[in-house]
């Protein structure tokens, strides 16, 4: 069986000089939630950015046992990986939300019917089948963050991977937002620096900081070694 997600030894530069990954090595198994945790600067975006090839390091990165370095692959895992970015005014571009959602499908080249099918499916997952003439630009922060997850759900993703989900959203928004991440029974690698959201919803913590993986475990057992988070830019719940 592939592990969902694969990195080893990955190193990744930018183009200024700062090394903003160094020998990473991480794995994600079907199933299971992970938060990635760390303060600001410690790579975790850059990290989630490697999983469908937007950024392209040393090292290796396998995605359902596809390797990324094969360019060939991309398409197909750009497709198993449903990132969803922090602001999700960069992911909604389309006239109305149903555009937005059905975007990746039809980009797939899938028939028509199908696309619907999804795209229903996709709003139903995220409580939002009453938007879909909408246009997306004149909805709230919370409803433009579940539109930017259907717009990957519809794509029928093997790993979701978010980026700051709760980061901008009032307490009502986000307290919804973490009751349909709970619902959605999937392989989830989300960064955050929510650590409430990390007790609600994930039981394994992987703690990054200044490109490297610190610590990796459980969740619980994580949060009471106060001495390591606060070494780490953190605050237990």
């Amino acid at each position: 069986m592939h592990h969902s997600i694969e990195i080893r030894n990955l190193s990744f530069q930018y183009p200024d000089g700062h090394l903003a990954l160094s020998q990473v090595d991480l794995t994600i198994s079907p199933g299971e939630k992970a938060a990635l945790v760390g303060p600001n600067g410690a790579g975790k975006s850059t990290l989630l950015l490697h999983l469908n090839g937007i950024l392209q390091g040393q090292g290796e990165v396998r995605v359902c046992g596809l390797d990324l370095r094969d360019k060939k692959n991309l398409p197909k895992v750009r497709g198993m990986v449903g990132l969803v970015f922090q602001n999700p005014d960069d992911q909604l571009f389309s006239p109305t939300v149903y555009d937005d959602v059905a975007f990746g499908p039809l980009y797939q080249g899938l028939p028509l019917e199908e696309v619907e099918r999804r795209v229903q499916a996709a709003l139903a997952a995220v409580h939002m089948e009453a938007y879909a003439q909408r246009v997306s630009h004149h909805l709230s922060v919370g409803e433009k963050k579940r539109i930017s997850i259907a717009t990957v759900l519809s794509m029928q993703p093997e790993v979701l991977v978010l980026d700051e989900p709760t980061a901008g959203l009032d307490p009502r928004a986000r307290r919804n937002l973490i009751h349909l991440l709970a619902e959605l029974d999937m392989t989830m690698l989300v960064s955050t620096h929510d650590m409430h959201l990390v007790r609600e919803l994930f039981p394994r913590m992987i703690i990054m900081d200044q490109g490297r993986i610190i610590a990796d475990g459980k969740t619980e057992e994580l949060l009471k070694d106060t001495v390591l988070l606060e070494t780490h830019g953190l605050e237990a719940p």
